[in-house]
């Protein structure tokens, strides 16, 4: 059977977090009654993630395995995932479920009524942060996405929230061309899709902030600053394919 969904987790040294977080999407797709594939992509792990999914998928048969021949950045590994999904709609999430795995129905809604990309949002109104990063953190986020909407996208509040939604037609379309591997690969992607005429539906859902993030705020910070400056340039040189009218009107 054609999943209706697919759920991509890129996963690099998870095998401590993957099985609560496999445990929570199992229970939640098992009272959704939707067709859905969930793929993990192993980014080249040192550590058991790739062990933890395979012995998953003997009980799931839902749940696929991807393994990356050497880590390539979170951006390398959910465009692997993107690749090999067959849903109509494309889901990618952190693997510590930063944003609950219950809100992705808020996120396929739009989707449904013809946007092109619906994302998780921190920077709305009412948006719910239950549990808050550290205020450097949060400082150096806010920082960041000013500049993203200065310097790249303008309009979109929260670039680097990891649970973001896209048609079929859209996945296709922008991550072939993706450049960026790290990070600050979100950013890309949806400059891509907006340059190429989707609608992006920003759209706010809870945030539960994980201890274990493995974004430095500082060096990090840094190399996603240069990424950002980079896209514009990248985007030019390998361009993605811009909608047909039919398809701009769709997701208008």
């Amino acid at each position: 059977m054609t999943p209706e969904i697919s759920i991509v987790i890129p996963a690099f040294n998870e095998a401590l977090r993957l099985p609560a977080t496999l445990d929570r999407v199992e229970r939640y797709l098992a009272t959704a009654g939707v067709p859905t594939e969930v793929l993990v992509v192993d980014d080249g792990s040192h550590d058991a993630t790739g062990a933890v999914v395979r012995e998953r998928a003997t009980r799931w048969p839902q749940l696929k395995l991807l393994t990356a021949e050497r880590n390539g950045g979170k951006g390398a590994a959910v465009r692997l995932g993107m690749a090999t999904a067959a849903g109509r709609y494309r889901v990618f999430t952190d693997a510590d479920l930063s944003v609950p795995i219950d809100d992705m129905e808020k996120l396929l809604r739009p989707l449904r009524a013809g946007a092109g990309v619906a994302i998780a949002s921190r920077g709305l109104p009412e948006s719910q942060v239950e549990l808050h990063q550290p205020w450097y953190r949060e400082t150096m986020g806010k920082i960041f996405n000013k500049l993203v909407r200065i310097f790249v996208l303008g309009g979109v509040h929260d670039t680097q929230c990891g649970f973001k939604a896209f048609t079929a037609e859209v996945a296709d379309r922008v991550f072939p061309e993706l450049q960026t591997r790290g990070f600050g690969f979100d950013v890309e992607v949806l400059y891509r899709a907006q340059q190429a005429g989707y609608r992006i539906v920003e759209v706010p859902t809870r945030w539960i902030n994980s201890p274990q993030s493995r974004v430095h705020p500082i060096r990090h910070s840094a190399a996603m600053f240069l990424e950002l400056l980079a896209i514009p340039g990248r985007v030019r040189k390998h361009p993605t394919r811009a909608a047909n009218p039919d398809q701009r009107r769709a997701s208008a």
